[in-house]
């Protein structure tokens, strides 16, 4: 729907009008997303906006300054007021239930003030090891480097300064809600990033909350319970926007207070409900900044892995998650410098464009990739054993250095890592039907699609929302409020949201995944490159 259609009854500016729509806005790593639904079917994506940010690396840690975050979050929201108008000649004056995602993990920590105590770390820091092997040690499972628990016990194993000042610790996602709401909680897939989750109350761990607070011994200001936020499932209630959140989201002052919040979740979350991937046997694949993979369980792991972690569905169900710190920034960073390139012979293309080049290319390309090899770490990455990051391309003399095999090599190198740990995950013997995958990277029809199919040797799905990814995943979520009492999670995507949802799937091709095999190989043995490079740059 394109052109205004006049305010008619039944029509999408009498559904915006009335407020009989969903808000979702999600905080990615480099872009923050506005998305309006309508509420009865939010399958109808009425309007978008967003913001383009960065995260930044500041005295050794990877950061967002929270300014940027209400800049931000105001001007996506005006991009999808203007994008309502444009379409439909109406904007919002109010909706009927909002919700609030981002990236999970990392650490705010807030003092009796509310003040920030020290500048946010984000999900990409990786400089929790002591922490984390302990907690894992402690708790008899996997705590990654980037959970909110290991942040914070690495801060109390440092004597941070700001330790003893702790009132409140959350995630980007708790900290917007809070901040537009004043309720301090956190969707139960969020939460499961900051700390393990107790399938069997849907809260924290009550055992593995006591063995902390055992360790901390009195280093923390108070019990560990006290500085974390509440746990909430998926539709429940989860406050209402305040006159100063109001405020925050929308700078024109249209919008009315009131308006009822679903719990905030985080991105991965957002994305197994943009994918209908929260029953067992299901899972997704989302790239962007960082890539994962999450795959709802039948039954528990049998062993501890430190490739997989394990946290929970917006419903509360366990879900293994395979982490990669890393996804298309480099191939972002390539691109950037091809539409240069065009641009500078007097061809210029958009992104868009560049791309599909790319993309063609890589299908014409040999399989694998003509035996160069690439490495996209800009970051850590702690299931290839790497503190620090250093992109790289490498090839031996007799590689064949084309374009095709080039941007090939780029694609493999996003789901490298990514195959290290569902390579462990089968080993478990965990069963996965069909993986659906979301994020920009997919726009591009069967090209990365069909390469992730050869990396995770499993026939992988794409749909229609696909590019939308968590902002609509968590208007979803909003507008399930109002239909929670009637249909679980599951229940309630399988009939009201992708009842009538077209899906791509591609199969893993024989030749595809004879090529990426041997890349791997090769990748994995050029781990030590990379092991040498951050050591010698």
């Amino acid at each position: 729907m394109t052109a205004a259609d006049g305010g008619k009854p039944g029509t999408a500016a009498e559904t915006i009008r009335s407020g009989r729509t969903a808000l979702g806005v999600e905080f990615g790593s480099t872009r923050i997303k506005a998305c309006l639904v309508d509420a009865d079917d939010p399958a109808d994506v009425l309007a978008v906006g967003g913001f383009a940010w960065e995260n930044g690396f500041e005295g050794g840690r990877w950061t967002h300054p929270l300014e940027d975050v209400w800049t931000g979050l105001a001007a996506a929201y005006a991009d999808l007021r203007t994008d309502a108008e444009q379409r439909h000649g109406v904007s919002p004056v109010t909706v009927g239930a909002i919700g609030v995602s981002a990236m999970m993990h990392g650490y705010l920590a807030f003092g009796d003030d509310d003040d920030l105590l020290v500048p946010f770390r984000t999900w990409r820091n990786t400089s929790t090891g002591r922490a984390a092997a302990k907690l894992t040690e402690v708790f008899g499972v996997n705590i990654p480097l980037r959970w909110s628990i290991a942040h914070l016990h690495q801060a109390v194993l440092d004597a941070e300064e700001h330790v003893p000042d702790i009132r409140f610790v959350t995630t980007l996602a708790g900290y917007v809600h809070w901040r537009l709401t004043g309720r301090r909680v956190l969707g139960v897939g969020d939460a499961s990033g900051m700390f393990p989750i107790d399938p069997a109350t849907g809260d924290y761990d009550a055992t593995m909350v006591a063995a902390y607070d055992s360790l901390a011994d009195g280093r923390l200001p108070a019990p560990l319970a006290e500085l974390l936020p509440e746990v909430l499932t998926a539709g429940v209630g989860a406050g209402e926007l305040t006159s100063e959140g109001a405020a925050l989201l929308d700078s024109s002052g249209t919008l009315a207070p009131g308006i009822p919040f679903c719990p905030p979740e985080g991105d991965a979350g957002t994305g197994m409900v943009a994918t209908n991937s929260v029953s067992p046997r299901t899972g997704n694949v989302s790239a962007g900044t960082s890539i994962f993979a999450m795959v709802v369980l039948e039954r528990p792991l049998a062993n501890v892995h430190h490739e997989l972690d394990v946290v929970t569905t917006p419903a509360g169900d366990p879900v293994a998650m395979v982490h990669c710190n890393n996804g298309a920034s480099e191939l972002a960073a390539w691109a950037g410098m091809f539409a240069r390139f065009a641009e500078a012979a007097g061809i210029p293309l958009g992104a868009d464009a560049v791309y599909e080049v790319l993309f063609r290319e890589a299908l014409e390309a040999e399989p694998d990739a003509g035996g160069l090899l690439a490495y996209n770490h800009l970051a850590g990455e702690p299931i290839a054993g790497l503190d620090a990051g250093r992109p790289l391309v490498v090839r031996t003399p007799d590689s064949r250095p084309t374009l095709g095999n080039f941007a090939r090599a780029q694609l493999y190198a996003a789901f490298g890592t990514l195959s290290l740990g569902m390579r462990v995950l089968h080993g478990e013997r965990v069963t996965v039907d069909t993986m659906y995958a979301h994020g920009g990277m997919f726009r591009t029809a069967g090209v990365a699609q069909r390469f992730l199919a050869a990396a995770i040797e499993a026939p992988v799905a794409v749909a229609e929302t696909a590019s939308e990814g968590g902002a609509w995943g968590i208007a979803v979520l909003a507008a399930y409020r109002k239909a929670a009492d009637d249909l679980a999670l599951d229940a309630y995507l399988a009939e009201r949201v992708f009842a009538a949802a077209g899906f791509a799937i591609v199969a893993p091709d024989p030749i595809d995944l004879a090529g990426y095999a041997t890349y791997l190989t090769r990748y994995e043995a050029g781990l030590a490159i990379e092991h040498a490079a951050v050591a010698a740059l």
